[in-house]
């Protein structure tokens, strides 16, 4: 723990019944030719002048000694993995566990006591960086001074530790065992009779990120990880550069990069250090691929009726339409409206031509008979008729709001008004709700220009008494699907956002001064196209996917919800030294990843090499949820453009 925050725990302790001893921190596994095994429980304690050395043996033929020792301000730690065989051996697994406190008991207690773990496992370019959630004190940050780590995979991410518990993370010399092709590729290290593998560590406290990224000595600077594609980014190195799927041009000091296909490209260092960049299509030509392919595999033509008018998920390997049996993340409804919001956003901005047009009259008419009862409350899903969902609110409304500026037709107007005012009466004003203090405020604006001055002044009433509501609450937020998330904090600090645009109050823009950290701090700096800026979300690949596989996935489509944040802040209140539209667009250009050329899309690429045992660092086959980036960012096209 930092001395100079006791309350905050960098570690995850006994006190998380899931956290056992094989797991504690300096644990591990390997795996060789001779056998595999894990250690935990050393074979000898013998003290040294700095600090003291523990031995192990995880495999017969290994020996494992661990020196730990206080080197200046630094805790340093060095592995040596050595043949004792007799003969020559292969590692082709070796993780030893590093469990951050990356779990969430609820808001409140996240905020004081626990810590996202920012990981980048980069070769030789390698570290860890443990920031607490409330994006202010001390950071803990692990640097490789020698050795590599070349992924990283994460244990007890099951149905006990559930949704709320980041798990075990574990940093991985090699996963090769288990995944050979992770994170571009994962070595075999040969080790003759009598030879050893060092890994060597240290561990220190740093007050911000930028002193803890200076301290890494990274190999490389990158002018940034992503770009549109045909532009070029340029990496300052003295070591050579090998990117096979990019061209690679000498400019004084390093690389110029460019790219003749979009997607995530990896490169590797001379040195031993590896990341990825990526390269974009625009805004447009993404919307274009993605509403060719969902009117083409994605509308359940098979129902009949208006059922058929929906847009539900597919198995982009199959083509077919996974039946929802009565799991709510495959409905035809909540998070699957961005398909009908992409299609309407798009043909409003001129990006989708009248080709659309019948298939937007098919979705409108179906959500109005299926997606909404009587009272405008909104539905799941045609299939789920259960306790209201107030997430699916705002959504909603938003589709129709966008459906009356395409048609004029007042009465779509008046559905997206009422299905708001149904929300606020089931209680929507103490739940942050995705996107509720927008729509609110779009809204009340067009009541305003059709000349309805009292139903705008009451729209913006209920978002101002949701605002003063949660600025009473402090950190004391509620529980939704999960304890505490991006997706909690995000449409908090937009609240603040609206509250303050719509009155100027300071206490509004005191309030986003202190929550935006707390948004922030879900992104990490890794210098690896998937990874800066973009969110921790560790869970919906098992809720939203086919596999049904936990852990991070990176990037997560609600990593856009930062973007929007950012983009909508006001001028007054933008954080100094930095630039949000820049962050904004990165975190946007990231969620292209998940789109691919021909319109096909994943709505999980989990990261870790391995959950579980089992090998990750893939795409999910399921087209579902992922567009919501690409309608969060037409929607702010005035304020963000592509250049």
């Amino acid at each position: 723990m930092d001395p100079d925050a006791p309350q905050r725990r960098f570690l995850l302790s006994d006190a998380q019944d899931w956290h056992t001893a094989p797991h504690r921190w300096g644990s591990g596994h390997l795996v060789t030719t001779l056998g595999g095994g894990r250690w935990h429980t050393p074979a000898s304690v013998t003290p040294t002048p700095a600090g003291v050395r523990v031995a192990f043996a995880p495999v017969a033929g290994v020996r494992l000694d661990v020196e730990r020792e206080v080197v200046g301000d630094a805790f340093v730690e060095t592995h040596t993995f050595t043949n004792v065989s007799g003969r020559p051996l292969t590692i082709e697994g070796l993780g030893i566990q590093t469990p951050f406190h990356d779990a969430y008991a609820d808001a409140a207690t996240s905020l004081a006591s626990a810590v996202h773990a920012h990981l980048f496992t980069g070769g030789t370019w390698a570290w860890a960086l443990a920031e607490p959630m409330a994006g202010s004190g001390r950071r803990l940050g692990l640097i490789v001074r020698e050795g590599a780590l070349h992924a990283y995979s994460v244990e007890s991410r099951n149905q006990n530790t559930f949704s709320n518990a980041r798990g075990h993370l574990v940093l991985q010399v090699t996963d090769r065992a288990r995944n050979p092709d992770a994170f571009g590729g994962q070595p075999a290290l040969d080790l003759d009779a009598g030879a050893a593998y060092r890994l060597v560590w240290e561990s220190a406290w740093y007050d911000d990120r930028e002193a803890f990224l200076a301290a890494t000595a990274a190999p490389g600077a990158l002018s940034d990880v992503r770009a549109p594609l045909g532009s070029a980014l340029t990496l300052l190195t003295e070591q050579e550069v090998d990117a096979p799927t990019l061209r690679v041009e000498p400019i004084p000091g390093g690389r110029r990069l460019t790219a003749c296909e979009p997607g995530v490209h990896p490169i590797r260092l001379g040195g031993g250090g590896r990341t990825a960049v990526q390269f974009c299509p625009t805004l447009p030509e993404a919307v274009a691929a993605r509403a060719r392919y969902m009117l083409a595999h994605q509308r359940p033509v098979e129902r009949g009726g208006l059922l058929a008018g929906a847009l539900v998920p597919v198995d982009t390997r199959t083509g077919l339409h996974p039946d929802d049996d009565n799991w709510s993340d495959w409905s035809d409804g909540s998070e699957r409206t961005c398909m009908a919001l992409l299609l309407q956003v798009g043909r409003r901005l001129g990006w989708l031509d009248a080709s659309v047009e019948p298939a937007l009259d098919a979705w409108t008419a179906f959500a109005r008979a299926h997606l909404l009862d009587e009272a405008f409350t909104a539905r799941r899903g045609s299939n789920h008729r259960g306790e209201p969902r107030l997430y699916d609110s705002p959504w909603l409304a938003r589709f129709f709001l966008e459906r009356h500026r395409a048609t004029g037709e007042t009465e779509h107007l008046r559905v997206a008004t009422a299905i708001i005012e149904r929300a606020f009466a089931l209680g929507v004003e103490k739940f942050l709700a995705i996107g509720l203090a927008e729509v609110c405020q779009d809204l009340a604006a067009r009541w305003d220009d059709l000349g309805d001055p009292d139903r705008a002044a009451a729209l913006r009433a209920s978002i101002l008494a949701s605002a003063d509501h949660f600025e009473r609450a402090g950190t004391a937020l509620p529980a939704h699907e999960v304890n505490y998330e991006q997706s909690i904090a995000a449409p908090l600090v937009n609240l603040f956002i609206t509250a303050y645009e719509l009155t100027g109050e300071p206490r509004y823009a005191a309030a986003v001064d202190q929550t935006l950290p707390w948004l922030l701090s879900f992104g990490g700096p890794q210098p690896h196209a998937r990874l800066r800026d973009v969110g921790i979300r560790h869970w919906d690949g098992y809720w939203f996917g086919l596999h049904r596989q936990w852990g991070d996935v990176f990037p997560h489509h609600w990593s856009a919800l930062t973007a929007n944040a950012l983009a909508r802040l006001p001028r007054d209140l933008r954080p100094a030294g930095t630039d949000p539209d820049a962050v904004a667009l990165g975190i946007l250009r990231a969620n292209l990843a998940n789109v691919h050329a021909d319109g096909s899309a994943t709505c999980a690429f989990v990261f870790p090499s391995a959950v579980d045992q089992m090998p990750a660092h893939r795409e999910d086959p399921l087209a579902n949820d992922q567009d919501w980036p690409l309608v969060l960012w037409m929607l702010l096209f005035d304020r963000l453009p592509e250049a």
